[in-house]
């Protein structure tokens, strides 16, 4: 896959220090080659943001560093080995990942849900302990959730069910959580509440976020160190408003825009212009989800997105 013209672009590899790295990696679906030469050093206490066009390997880069997809070529570290050689237990007490579609029993309480992310936890013959009762009751604090406890989760706003989702991984005591579109599916108001309380677990509890979004607006003004991705290749990596302008949103998304100043944030602001809208770099996206909350769609395959 070639990238698009001018290669990478700001700080492509990190000097922070960084529990989750690829080196390297080629990721693939039966043989057929989805993203490669992908390296990238997660920033440990940051949040990051994958960015990019539909089909570019957003999410197909985050199952690699997840251990759900073994690259074809190249490694990914946690912690400094090779994430194939934990057992699955091990990676869910280093890691936690809340993908974009998660499975919920019918009838499960919030309680009951929130404590599963303690699984990771369990041995054959230890039973639940007073530590998994205050990681569960933690977590659903940090979250707000806690006055749900006894509610049925299908009973829950789409905002309330993600933050029980998030109360959930955190429960795993990780500190580093991968979020796969956290957003989809929710409204405008429900998709800020989830964006605010990253933040805030990031500030306040020093988690390593890193999460895939679709929106470039509400990735800059949320990423602390952002990853923008183009026809399976990273082409910019760094802080959002070192990398963000008219000339890297067009190349990537195939949109003219304008970039200013958030008048609130100070945060990178993306204006499509009028008449606007080509071919992104994804081999067939369009740059509709580059205005927050216009055409929000998720990928139409989770395994190239």
């Amino acid at each position: 896959m070639s990238a698009p013209a001018d290669g990478p672009r700001g700080d492509h590899m990190t000097t922070a220090s960084t529990r989750l790295e690829a080196r390297d990696v080629t990721l693939a679906y039966d043989q057929r080659v989805v993203a490669e030469g992908l390296s990238v050093a997660i920033p440990d206490g940051r949040v990051t943001v994958i960015v990019g066009p539909n089909a570019c390997g957003k999410s197909t880069l985050l199952r690699s560093l997840a251990r759900l997809l073994a690259p074809s070529a190249g490694t990914v570290l946690l912690d400094g080995d090779d994430v194939r050689s934990y057992r699955t237990k091990e990676v869910a007490r280093r890691l936690a990942l809340l993908p974009q579609s998660v499975e919920v029993p019918d009838g499960i309480s919030v309680l009951d849900l929130v404590a599963r992310g303690r699984f990771a936890h369990q041995r054959l013959l230890r039973q639940w302990s007073r530590d998994d009762e205050v990681a569960v009751r933690a977590a659903m604090a940090a979250t707000g959730v806690d006055e749900l406890a006894d509610r049925g989760v299908g009973e829950l706003s789409g905002g309330q069910r993600q933050r029980v989702l998030l109360a959930m991984v955190l429960a795993q005591q990780s500190g580093l959580l991968l979020l796969d579109e956290p957003t989809t599916f929710l409204d405008l108001a429900h998709q800020y509440e989830v964006l605010e309380l990253c933040r805030r677990l990031n500030r306040e509890r020093g988690d390593t976020v890193v999460a895939v979004l679709h929106d470039l607006n509400q990735a800059a003004r949320y990423a602390d160190h952002l990853v923008v991705m183009a026809a399976g290749e990273i082409v910019a990596e760094g802080r959002p408003a070192d990398l963000l302008d008219a000339e890297l949103v067009e190349r990537v998304f195939g949109l003219p825009v304008r970039v200013i100043a958030d008048p609130v944030t100070g945060a990178p602001l993306v204006i499509p212009l009028p008449g606007g809208g080509g071919s992104a770099a994804s081999g067939g996206g369009s740059g509709a989800e580059v205005v927050a909350g216009s055409g929000h769609r998720p990928d139409a395959d989770a395994r190239t997105s």
